[in-house]
């Protein structure tokens, strides 16, 4: 039940958020959005990482 509650509330989020971040007008350019991804993978597998050491822990 708590999974269903959880992507109404994702679902309803998302439903607000993006028209709001669309009527705002913010545009990044290539160099950003390039400097933005090259962050993506690692920030990916240091939690990974720390999730493992969390559930080994715990």
């Amino acid at each position: 039940m708590n999974v269903f509650i959880l992507l109404i509330a994702l679902f309803v989020a998302l439903i607000v958020i993006i028209p709001l971040i669309e009527k705002s007008g913010v545009r990044f350019s290539e160099q950003q959005t390039a400097k933005i991804a090259r962050w993506i993978w690692p920030l990916v597998m240091i939690s990974m990482v720390v999730s493992l050491i969390y559930h080994l822990v715990h």
